[in-house]
């Protein structure tokens, strides 16, 4: 290539150039400046009103509130996971998108055998409304066959047999359902119905929040950044307050 035709080379790739310039030009004027917020960046309240919609059968719902109430029991530091509202955060979450596995992957083929070492949890196809309503069944009847009776009407301390063992791997609740992946699931949900955000249906009265010492959905925290090792006693805030 002689001087030249390095020269028009170079002036072909400027004139390329400005024209990519000239494209992103363009592209970023479709770009508005401004970030608009849009229905689907919005929390989603929790649906009140009407009972139940999911866990619409009463042994279900006495089942669900006796595992929870021993996993978050009430005591001098706060409300118990029912009393804080954790039934109908659960509840709520199960008619949604949650409960539907709209963010799982929930298609063949399932090798249990050796998913969980590949994922490091195990996969399943059903989703968590389905594995809901399996395990409630399954636990149920657990206890109908080893203790003859129902399994919210347990002592606090056989069912805490009963999730230890679940926890555990130890007990099993049949070929339809992992008993500990079971166990996690409840133990999951219950933590996120006592820690979320209010307008999700649990955390009643942020008592969650008001344990931990957690202030909330604070937009700035510039006044206390400077303040270190001290209790701030900031009363909580939801992402959308009533007031």
């Amino acid at each position: 290539m002689n001087r030249r035709e390095a020269l028009f080379s170079l002036g072909s790739m400027a004139a390329a150039g400005g024209l990519a310039s000239r494209a992103g030009a363009v592209e970023l004027r479709g770009v508005p400046k401004p970030t608009e917020m849009s229905a689907d960046h919005l929390p989603t309240p929790a649906r009140t009103g009407g009972g139940f919609r999911v866990l619409t059968e009463e042994t279900d719902q006495k089942t669900v509130k006796a595992v929870f109430d021993r996993l978050i029991p009430a005591d001098d530091f706060g409300p118990s996971a029912s009393e804080a509202g954790c039934l109908e955060f659960l509840d709520d979450q199960l008619s949604g998108d949650y409960g539907a596995g709209k963010a799982l992957y929930l298609q063949t083929p399932l090798r249990p055998e050796i998913e969980e070492e590949i994922m490091g949890s195990p996969q399943f196809l059903a989703t968590p409304r389905e594995r809901y309503e399996t395990g409630l069944k399954a636990l149920e009847a657990y206890a109908q066959e080893n203790d003859q009776a129902a399994f919210h009407a347990l002592s606090p301390d056989r069912i805490d047999e009963i999730l230890t063992g679940l926890e555990a791997g130890e007990i099993s609740l049949g070929d339809d359902v992992d008993g500990q992946a079971f166990f996690e699931l409840m133990l999951q949900n219950a933590r996120e119905g006592y820690l979320a955000d209010p307008l999700y249906g649990g955390n009643r009265d942020m008592a969650g929040w008001k344990m931990i010492g957690f202030p909330g959905a604070r937009y700035d925290y510039r006044p206390y950044v400077d303040r270190r090792n001290e209790d701030l006693g900031l009363t909580p805030v939801s992402l959308i307050p009533n007031d």
